[in-house]
């Protein structure tokens, strides 16, 4: 039996971007609050953080075509891409806070200016490109955002997607100066860098076998050490689960009502890497197309120019793949093991509304490099397979619940679940994740720090200073704070914006 170690207020399960900002906001807010942190792996953002693991954007809508919708009326309701943008905006500038005060030291080594573009070909999805651009154009959150359908154009814009292409071809972009390439990998570990000299205690190779509630409140947590086998429990007054896929049986293990009714559907991606450098270097921004008919919005096929170790890589991507893991790093038995009595209702709910997706994931699986090249060559019509290679991404676990559209609802997205009294919460789904941590880690704290909150709200105004603000109805604000963020990070400005 192992005995209780010395007790603390905060632990943090995962070392990912999503447990790194909210230590990260906590240690600004209550810096004599103690943290510790158990990351089951060796080092800091290696699981849906690391780099090579996501797709590196920093997801604003200004390129991501599911995040706007045509209605019936024809019209294009751009709601929930005003919303991703201003949640971007949060993280934008608590980043910019922590690099002017030193907290980070180099903006570069986790992000970077990229353009970001739409692109669509054929004459259905050109005229929806054409009024998606001018819905938006509207929105002072998107100002300096151009559109075209000139080859002449467009052969300057993406000169690799140009070449070759028949001159007759329908496209058309929308392209904007002011995107970012976002290394989270980086991002992770330079915060978990500061934090460590905060005081925060961050054990790697620890595995969290159980969550129990303490006798006087607060939780009990079981953690193996990996390299001695030795078992410890740690007490903690709060909680928090970002475990990445993990998050799931680990919510499980609490046993809080608000676990119940919530499944996962584990969905793996591969990337294909340019191994030629000089073709790298004839692409310089992040192409987002049109998913396919019938694909789910996670599988938008998007050629993108990154920063990984400080050098230019080219990838294309995702193709989806299944695997009953909920990490990279997990266990063949983790999506059987997730079944519970209370939730076998709502997966097998699930399993039945779901063919589409199903079918969708068995046709990836069976892709050969040929047919993935084929889809390639319609970003890149003079692609040749030799300076192409194969990567495995992370692990997505999309959440699976009961909605008022009924049983088994799949989800795309990020979601917060949390105890009713607060002592609980944990990070489950998937994009746009990483992007919009701060808003999301502003919610945990929101639900299960209600009583403090008020007393840190002039501080989180400093770090966050648009905090409680929709900048879409403030455009003044939005250009004084885009442009403050953008010289701090090292970013493109915009064009002031129109009246």
């Amino acid at each position: 039996m192992s005995s209780v170690q010395n007790k603390t207020d905060v632990i943090l399960i995962g070392a990912g971007v999503m447990s790194a900002t909210l230590g990260t906001l906590l240690k600004e807010l209550a810096p004599d609050w103690e943290i510790k942190t158990f990351e089951k792996l060796a080092s800091a953002g290696e699981e849906s953080s690391n780099e090579w693991n996501n797709a590196g954007t920093g997801h604003a809508a200004l390129c991501e075509l599911n995040y706007t919708t045509e209605k019936p009326d024809g019209s294009i309701d751009i709601s929930k891409a005003v919303n991703i943008n201003e949640q971007f905006q949060l993280s934008r500038q608590f980043w910019a806070h922590l690099v002017q005060h030193g907290l980070l030291k180099d903006p570069q080594a986790f992000i970077r200016p990229i353009p970001h573009m739409s692109w669509v070909t054929g004459d259905k999805d050109v005229e929806f490109l054409s009024k998606r651009f001018k819905a938006l154009s509207q929105n002072p959150l998107f100002q300096g955002m151009d559109y075209t359908e000139d080859h002449g154009q467009l052969r300057e814009w993406i000169p690799l997607m140009m070449n070759g292409r028949e001159g007759g071809e329908h496209v058309a972009a929308t392209k904007i100066d002011s995107g970012t390439d976002v290394n989270f990998g980086a991002l992770t570990r330079l915060m978990f860098d500061h934090l460590k000299t905060k005081g925060v205690e961050v054990h790697y190779r620890h595995a969290i076998r159980d969550i129990k509630r303490a006798p006087g409140g607060g939780w009990r947590v079981r953690v193996q050490n990996l390299d001695s086998n030795r078992v410890e429990t740690h007490e903690a007054k709060f909680v928090f689960i970002g475990a990445g896929g993990g998050s799931l049986p680990l919510l499980q293990k609490t046993g809080i009502p608000e676990s119940k009714h919530i499944g996962g559907f584990p969905v793996s991606g591969l990337f294909m890497v340019c191994k030629n450098p000089e073709i790298a270097e004839k692409h310089h921004a992040k192409v987002y197309g049109k998913a396919k008919l019938g694909a789910p919005p996670m599988s938008v096929p998007h050629l993108d120019t990154r920063y990984i170790d400080g050098k230019k890589a080219l990838l294309f991507g995702p193709f989806a793949g299944f695997t009953p893991k909920f990490l990279k790093t997990g266990s063949n038995m983790d999506l059987i093991g997730s079944v519970k009595p209370s939730n076998l209702l709502t997966m097998l709910a699930a399993g039945a509304k779901e063919m589409g997706l199903t079918k969708y994931l068995v046709q990836q699986l069976m892709l050969s490099n040929a047919q993935r090249i084929a889809e390639l060559r319609e970003f890149i019509p003079e692609v040749r397979d030799e300076d192409w290679e194969v990567v495995t991404a992370g692990q997505r676990v999309q959440v699976i619940k009961d909605t008022p559209q009924g049983k088994g609802t799949l989800q795309f997205g990020t979601e917060v679940v949390s105890a009713a009294d607060g002592s609980v919460a944990a990070l489950l789904g998937a994009s746009p994740g990483a992007s919009t941590a701060v808003h999301v880690m502003l919610e945990v704290m929101q639900r299960c720090f209600p009583q403090q909150m008020p007393q840190w709200e002039p501080k989180i105004r400093e770090m966050i200073p648009s905090y409680g603000k929709k900048l879409s109805e403030h455009p003044e604000l939005f250009q004084q704070i885009f442009d403050a963020t953008a010289d701090a990070l090292g970013l493109e400005k915009i064009a002031a914006v129109r009246s």
